[in-house]
């Protein structure tokens, strides 16, 4: 099915959570700029053929291709994503690591998981979900240690105390902001 004015109205929602979050944080550049190639071809088309509402399309491309174009091309271009950061080992053994990611590119990171989730689970949110989401997968995950505890910090203080906490973390330990 076809459905590029649903696509474009999630994709507009998301991006204005993601906003509404990385303003609270002092990122204004970051909000601003949040996911702009998500409206390129590539990732427009792919999302606007397989979008479903309730998850991402990349899974459902991903099912029907073999792979999904759209987020190959948009892991590779949004430094947010921990897939962007993925690299072979400085070690010299070949292999493949998690680089440490800057705390303005894992605060934007959290900043979008919260707002995936509210997007994707609408009315049933709850503040666990993005810990939630992410503790399925978070074996899988190639993470710069210090990148997966700051990760997990952020994701646990929103699950257990909530977006205020969560929040405050953000601003002064990854962001070095004072208030």
């Amino acid at each position: 099915m076809w459905h590029p004015i649903k696509h474009f109205k999630t994709i507009h929602h998301h991006k204005m959570l993601v906003m509404r979050y990385c303003f609270r944080c002092g990122m204004y550049r970051q909000g601003l700029l949040h996911d702009l190639s998500k409206l390129s071809p590539v990732e427009f088309l792919a999302g606007a053929k397989y979008w479903q509402g309730n998850c991402s399309p990349n899974n459902a491309q991903r099912q029907a291709e073999g792979y999904s174009a759209a987020w190959l091309h948009h892991k590779g271009r949004n430094k947010h994503h921990l897939e962007y950061w993925i690299d072979y080992s400085p070690d010299g053994d070949h292999a493949i690591a998690g680089m440490p990611m800057l705390g303005r590119y894992v605060a934007e990171m959290i900043c979008d998981r919260i707002a995936a989730s509210r997007n994707y689970r609408g009315e049933r949110y709850t503040d666990a979900d993005a810990w939630n989401y992410y503790y399925k997968s978070k074996d899988h995950y190639v993470l710069h240690p210090d990148t997966r505890a700051r990760l997990e910090r952020a994701l646990l203080l929103l699950r257990d105390e909530g977006e205020d906490a969560c929040f405050r973390y953000v601003r002064t330990e990854l962001l070095g902001k004072k208030r």
